[in-house]
């Protein structure tokens, strides 16, 4: 009996796992973890409610082949920073603990481009890590915790993916506000229009956890996005060959943004809160460099670039003629 087990499988990445999970008929059994119950399950998953924070009962499922960890608290800024620490770090630990208890034996876990730091160079996989925020430390500290449990065991298997934006059908970030500022006609670029932003499908993505998996090594550890070093201006421009979404007008000096971003602080200040604050206002002009040189050096091909998964997102969107 083959099965697999996903914690925090209800999010956006999660969902798309387990219907490629389910869809590849390899599965006997597909459990999903998670705090609350999906808006859309998916048939033949079995989902449970349970939280990585607190030790996990071996009675989620039977004996898994696979585990993967997808939990994570991972807005930033946006959560205190106990919050990171309690989830990312805690949630490692139990989820080792409930391998060894099932004697399972590989395990994938989705880290984050966030332990490299901000800043302009580009990052390959060994690039000394240097977070700067308490969501890359525990995230960095995550990775170190899922390691330690691969060296008890020649025969077991970890493979840590360090995704930069993903993007596609659910998403309801980055991508997708994107997209909705462009179809409403007044996105500007923030600071600068060559800002380099990582990204890949979602996809895409899974089809890389899945090649990686087959590599004949206990430990793989590499970064997903596009090879194309995109820049926002060559993603606005790919939005606009695919869907028709009008082009930013401009370009607003960061100055200005981080002092139109006062009042905002000052509401989340009085308890009026709200996702503005100079913080993110920042990130928006700092690119994200990232290189996947560990898949390249792996053999691994990519399906699709950033117009054709733009193209099969419009077609899977969860509305019609657009992109969610």
């Amino acid at each position: 009996m083959t099965g697999a087990v996903v914690f925090g499988g209800v999010g956006f990445i999660g969902s798309h796992l387990l219907r490629a999970l389910k869809g590849s008929g390899q599965y006997d059994e597909l459990v999903c973890v998670d705090l609350v119950s999906p808006a859309d399950p998916i048939d033949g998953v079995d989902y449970k409610i349970a939280d990585v924070r607190q030790p996990l009962s071996a009675d989620l499922c039977q004996s898994p082949d696979e585990i993967y960890n997808l939990a994570a608290v991972h807005r930033t800024p946006g959560h205190e920073t106990h919050e990171y620490y309690e989830t990312n770090i805690a949630g490692a630990t139990h989820i080792c603990e409930f391998a060894r208890a099932k004697q399972t034996k590989k395990v994938i876990f989705t880290s984050s481009i966030a332990v490299y730091g901000p800043d302009e160079a580009p990052k390959e996989e060994t690039t000394v890590p240097a977070p700067q925020s308490a969501y890359g430390w525990s995230k960095l500290l995550a990775e170190q915790i899922q390691q330690s449990w691969q060296q008890e065991g020649t025969d077991r298997k970890l493979v840590i993916v360090r995704p930069a934006v993903v993007f596609g059908a659910g998403e309801k970030g980055n991508f997708t506000r994107l997209a909705g500022a462009l179809k409403k006609g007044f996105f500007l670029y923030p600071g600068r229009k060559d800002t380099i932003k990582a990204c890949g499908y979602v996809g895409e993505l899974i089809r890389t956890m899945k090649f990686m998996l087959e590599q004949d090594e206990g430990q793989s550890l590499y970064n997903f996005c596009y090879p194309d070093a995109y820049t926002i201006e060559e993603i606005c421009q790919s939005f606009g060959r695919i869907g028709g979404l009008s082009q930013p007008k401009g370009v607003v000096p960061l100055p200005l943004m981080k002092l139109a971003s006062l009042p905002f602080e000052v509401l989340n200040a009085l308890g009026f809160k709200n996702g503005i604050n100079r913080a993110r206002i920042q990130k928006l002009v700092v690119s994200t460099n990232i290189v996947p040189a560990k898949l390249a050096a792996s053999g691994y091909t990519f399906e699709t670039d950033l117009d054709s998964a733009l193209e099969e997102w419009s077609k899977t969107s969860l509305i019609s003629g657009g992109f969610a």
